[in-house]
């Protein structure tokens, strides 16, 4: 079982700015993965799994845009939308559901989505957590990671 909590991030613009491009990225992502899983199931019938999604999105710019890990991640919660619609359905066509379910839709046109990043990823550096981003955002804006404060009341040790 593990814990979540909400921190409210007090950073400088430029850290803000990366957080957004990060959760807009994840948004424009997770609308890709639903719009590929939508077409296989519709014109093929069937469901993706998760490998399969993410090595068909893989080349995505907006995938690109993130650490792999993290994309992998956003695309994994569209595939765990799809497996819970497939769930229903399945219960609708044996009768234990009266009301159709409908197939995952698409996020907010500029909203943003959760990006989640493995532990693994996340280093504790002079008491802050460092973040780091992938290759391709280097690329673009030469920037490599950033740092948010290490909430007071986690060990670091702890974090998922």
């Amino acid at each position: 079982m593990y814990g979540c909590q909400q921190h409210l991030v007090n950073s400088s613009p430029e850290v803000i700015a990366i957080l957004e491009y990060l959760c807009t990225e994840a948004n424009k992502l997770t609308n890709c993965g639903i719009y590929y899983c939508r077409q296989m199931l519709f014109k093929v019938g069937r469901f993706l799994s998760k490998a399969e999604l993410d090595f068909q999105l893989k080349s995505n710019p907006h995938f690109k845009a993130m650490r792999s890990a993290c994309a992998q991640q956003t695309l994994h919660s569209v595939i765990e939308s799809f497996n819970s619609y497939a769930r229903l359905a399945k219960m609708f066509k044996s009768g234990e559901l009266t009301q159709r379910p409908k197939p995952p839709k698409y996020r907010k046109k500029d909203g943003l989505a959760v990006v989640s990043y493995p532990a693994r990823w996340v280093k504790l550096v002079n008491g802050m957590l460092k973040f780091s981003l992938g290759k391709q955002v280097k690329a673009w804006f030469g920037i490599d990671s950033f740092l948010l404060p290490m909430p007071s009341n986690l060990d670091f040790n702890q974090i998922k």
